[in-house]
């Protein structure tokens, strides 16, 4: 059974100031993040299990996943999600949100930036996030460059909602934002929105397999990145997902630029994973304490 006493044990570790980046995190101990979505069917079947696991793991932060639509964090209100999380020894700085222009069924989805905004991020309020993301956009939402403009006036005005509660918004890439179109890439226009009301979480897979470059990005773009989404690609030609520090991705180079990013939280995320994904951040968490922080 996993406890809290575990949990402090198995986490007393993770107290080391970030190497990579002493001036910003020597004051505090690291945090080491995991997007729930890589254990989303265990959560989906029993949170409280489930983040007693990731606690047990090493992991001490958390970013959701799961509010579009249902405006519930895994099944529990903004209350009772904060009392699980803080029994656990987690927190949750960061969360995904839909835009809300696709439709589900046919129904239009709440808890998203187009619809009901407003408890969206009071909700997110009371859970104690810093940063609400727009995740991913579905098919229907990209089309072309003023479309993607209406996305970044979107992101404007949801920004400044989240402003007011004292959140930050932040765009998270795939890799379809970097297909030219008259050209131009999307993402340079989603970087259009307002620098302040609206930052970037970078998904460093998505990013490399599109062919970017992390670090001219972070360049190009000082202070826009608070958020990354450490995620590793294997060496097949498919390019797989695969545990951090398993794969080809150079985290160490990329990482040692966090101060110019604006680096506030990472988060692991793994979308598939070979057996159980308990097992893949496991070996993603070894090899950060080892070699990243």
């Amino acid at each position: 059974m996993t406890t809290r006493r575990t949990f402090l044990k198995s986490t007393s570790l993770v107290s080391a100031a970030f190497l990579i980046n002493p001036d910003e995190f020597s004051s505090k101990k690291s945090l080491i993040g995991l997007q729930l979505y890589t254990v989303r069917d265990a959560m989906q079947k029993d949170p409280a299990d489930t983040l007693a696991k990731v606690a047990a793991i090493g992991y001490n932060s958390v970013e959701g996943a799961t509010y579009t639509g249902s405006e519930k964090f895994y099944g529990l209100s903004a209350s009772d999600f904060s009392k699980l999380l803080k029994s656990n020894g987690l927190t949750m700085p960061s969360g995904h949100y839909r835009l809300g222009e696709a439709k589900e069924k046919g129904e239009i989805q709440n808890g998203t930036m187009l619809h009901d905004w407003d408890k969206a991020v009071d909700d997110a309020a009371e859970v104690g996030l810093k940063y609400m993301v727009c995740a991913y956009l579905a098919a229907e939402e990209r089309g072309d460059l003023d479309h993607y403009k209406y996305v970044a006036d979107q992101l404007n005005i949801a920004g400044e909602r989240c402003k007011k509660a004292g959140i930050q918004m932040c765009y998270h890439n795939h890799d379809f934002e970097f297909v030219k179109q008259d050209d131009k890439y999307p993402y340079d226009t989603l970087l259009g929105a307002d620098k302040d009301l609206v930052k970037m979480e970078m998904d460093i897979y998505w990013v490399t397999k599109a062919g970017m470059d992390p670090i001219d990005l972070f360049d190009k773009n000082p202070g826009r990145f608070p958020l990354l989404h450490l995620k590793d690609m294997d060496a097949t030609p498919e390019h797989a997902f695969t545990e951090v520090g398993n794969g080809t991705i150079n985290f160490k180079n990329i990482l040692a630029n966090s101060k110019k990013a604006g680096l506030k939280y990472f988060f692991v995320e793994q979308d598939k994973c070979p057996g159980s994904p308990f097992d893949s951040i496991a070996k993603s968490i070894s090899y950060i304490k080892k070699n990243l922080v």
